[in-house]
């Protein structure tokens, strides 16, 4: 097969994970806690908790395998800057937990590339958060929403290209939208929920 084809096919996953998730995408962003005109520490703190829930076992998920994204770049210890923005002074009590969804045992390689597709993104989308609250809500830190030093911009570049050679099959691409669909679906659960607990506070 061709080079041409072969980069034909590969931008053609990538295009069927971004329409597959588009629609999600946009009701997340008009879900988030962190979405409001105004949004305060409790709303950050909301924003941590959904996270945190949502990424807490879908690490433990994807640790029980040896085999497609989990290899392809280091580990990022999210968890671990969501706990110490949520011990910052001046930030709410902490609150148990939300429900767990449960992620599928045996999932195929390309189930987890999109599953991936999506936590890698949503960097992306923090730091875009971060720029605009960063001096709202000074002096937190935002170390959540700020990441690494130089941003994701380099990392989800190696992200992409690792994706293109994990996707490759018109069967592939179906498995990783299923699965970036999945992963939307579930913080977008976490966020409802989160707008729900708010409005009860």
């Amino acid at each position: 097969m061709n080079q041409a084809h072969d980069t034909a096919r590969e931008q053609d996953a990538l295009a069927a994970l971004r329409a597959a998730t588009a629609t999600r995408h946009e009701r997340l962003d008009s879900s988030l806690p962190l979405s409001g005109e105004v949004p305060g520490m409790d709303d950050y703190a909301a924003h941590l908790r959904m996270v945190r829930d949502w990424l807490a076992p879908l690490e433990a998920w994807l640790a029980g395998y040896a085999d497609g994204p989990q290899a392809a770049l280091p580990a990022v210890e999210r968890l671990g800057l969501i706990a110490l923005d949520l011990l910052e002074p001046g930030m709410p009590a902490p609150r148990a937990p939300a429900a767990i969804h449960a992620w599928p045992a045996g999932a195929s390689s390309a189930y987890r590339w999109g599953v991936c597709y999506v936590i890698e993104g949503s960097q992306l989308g923090g730091t875009v958060l971060y720029g605009r609250l960063a001096e709202r809500l000074a002096p937190h830190p935002l170390r959540y929403l700020r990441g690494a030093a130089g941003g994701p911009g380099a990392r989800w570049r190696a992200f992409m290209l690792a994706l293109k050679a994990g996707v490759r099959t018109p069967e592939e691409t179906a498995e990783a939208c299923a699965g970036a669909c999945a992963a939307f679906d579930s913080i977008i659960a976490l966020g409802l929920h989160s707008a729900s607990t708010l409005r009860q506070s």
